[in-house]
């Protein structure tokens, strides 16, 4: 269905109320969503907690999580006019959310081929006559909260943040068996376990020919991770996006997009700023590998043999908790791990050498750079992906394996000469620390501590 047609038939959305109940142990909330005409969702979210929401002070985070899950249901039809009848927002926090869908769904528009630089596209309004919730305070927190998604980068921050003194838990949305394994494996027991419903009918809206696409997923959890974060005392909530992710995918109609924009550095900046001045202060949300490339993160976790064969990156069999080998992000992750992890291992966790399977080229020239453009997965840089490459060619050599045909022909279209292409993208990414980051400093001493311990 048109854009055009679909704006016309649904001129507003309204974020209209959330309703709150406890469901055992755990809170239940539900958010009423309205497409106008005659369009209604109603998503909902099980946070866990001893405690209850009913107090005021929670409320504006109940509020904000139901700010950040109507970018889901807006993007159906994409009205040019949002209103949230559900509270009040500042001209200042108008701006920011204005931002946060526009950078957001980047890859949506291009995908949905919609021009969204008219002044006029989103206009955000919010309701006069509800007070506004100033940020709370929250002195009695601590330790940490740590996000768990079942790939090898929380697997890497588990690790290495278990023998750090302190408080310590982990937080999982909808988990699967990898995220459990993430965590079970590392040492942490009873993650906190928050559940999130998709209304079906947005479901049957897409397959009906409304539009559909990626969202900002890091940010919900970004809002979802300092929530139960807080209802359960913690003082710090930790996740695990890289410094890879802020490199965006390419430009269209003169903005950056960046199928990984949530996870990446500008987004954090922006957070942190908007939870500190409109939620709490009194959390840090912070990324602790951000000042890694991806291939360095890949380095740490081949320390983990215990983690090698439970954790699971690939979307398209994510529900089958396997590796499908035909994708970029199996890909990526294949190449990137390749020069670090035991051969043998190496097949026991992929089941074959994908440098063997012509299938897998595309991709790899994608990754390079080399044809198309960046995949939409959550990859490396194209030079990571380069060094990958010299990286594995000096593994075949080092196993007096014979090099696949796939990485003589890049070896010559790149031009690798082994030890001279490798010294020098060695020290452009592996011995590389990036000071765009906000760990705290006892942090930065962990992780720089391992990533010395690697080179």
């Amino acid at each position: 269905m048109a854009l055009c047609e679909l704006r016309e038939k649904h001129p507003r959305f309204i974020y209209k109320s959330y309703d709150v109940s406890k469901k055992g142990r755990d809170v239940r909330v539900q958010f009423q969503f309205k497409l106008e005409p005659d369009i209604f969702f109603t998503p909902e979210v099980t946070l866990p907690t001893d405690r209850g929401v009913e107090e005021s002070s929670f409320e504006n985070f109940i509020f904000h999580l139901g700010l950040i899950e109507s970018i889901s249901y807006w993007k159906a039809a994409c009205p040019q006019e949002l209103l949230i009848e559900a509270g009040k927002l500042s001209n200042q926090q108008i701006a920011w959310w204005h931002d946060l869908f526009i950078h957001g769904l980047g890859e949506f528009f291009f995908q949905n081929k919609i021009d969204f630089t008219p002044k006029d596209f989103l206009n955000i309004k919010s309701n006069p006559n509800k007070p506004e919730i100033p940020a709370q305070k929250f002195p009695s927190t601590s330790g940490d909260l740590i996000l768990v998604g079942g790939g090898k980068d929380s697997a890497v921050t588990l690790e290495l943040l278990k023998k750090k003194e302190g408080r310590k838990g982990t937080f999982i949305l909808n988990p699967t068996r990898a995220s459990i394994d993430n965590a079970k494996i590392a040492g942490y027991s009873n993650p906190l376990i928050a559940g999130r419903k998709i209304d079906p009918k947005l479901l049957k809206l897409n397959d009906s020919g409304y539009l559909n696409g990626h969202t900002p997923f890091s940010a919900y959890l970004a809002f979802l991770g300092v929530f139960v974060g807080v209802l359960n005392d913690y003082q710090n909530v930790v996740v695990s996006n890289e410094r890879s992710a802020t490199e965006g995918n390419f430009k269209y109609l003169g903005h950056e997009v960046n199928h990984q924009y949530s996870k990446g550095l500008r987004f954090e900046k922006l957070f942190r700023q908007y939870q500190e001045t409109y939620l709490t202060d009194d959390v840090q949300y912070f990324s602790f590998l951000r000042p890694l490339y991806d291939l360095q993160i890949s380095k740490l976790f081949s320390n983990y043999p215990e983690q090698h064969l439970s954790f699971r990156s690939c979307n398209v069999n994510q529900q089958k908790d396997s590796w499908c080998g035909n994708c970029a992000k199996c890909t990526f992750v294949y190449i990137s791990l390749f020069p670090f992890v035991p051969y043998d291992k190496m097949m026991n966790i992929f089941g074959e050498d994908y440098y063997n399977k012509p299938r897998i080229t595309p991709f790899v020239r994608e990754l390079l750079g080399l044809e198309g453009t960046k995949p939409f997965e959550c990859v490396g840089t194209a030079e990571e992906s380069k060094l990958a490459i010299a990286l594995s060619i000096h593994r075949y050599k080092s196993l007096g394996k014979k090099i696949p045909s796939l990485l003589n022909s890049l070896k010559k279209e790149l031009h690798i000469n082994n030890e001279d292409t490798m010294s020098t993208l060695d020290q452009r990414i592996n011995k590389k620390w990036s000071k765009q980051n906000f760990l705290p400093l006892e942090y930065t001493n962990i992780l720089k501590e391992a990533l010395a311990k690697t080179n």
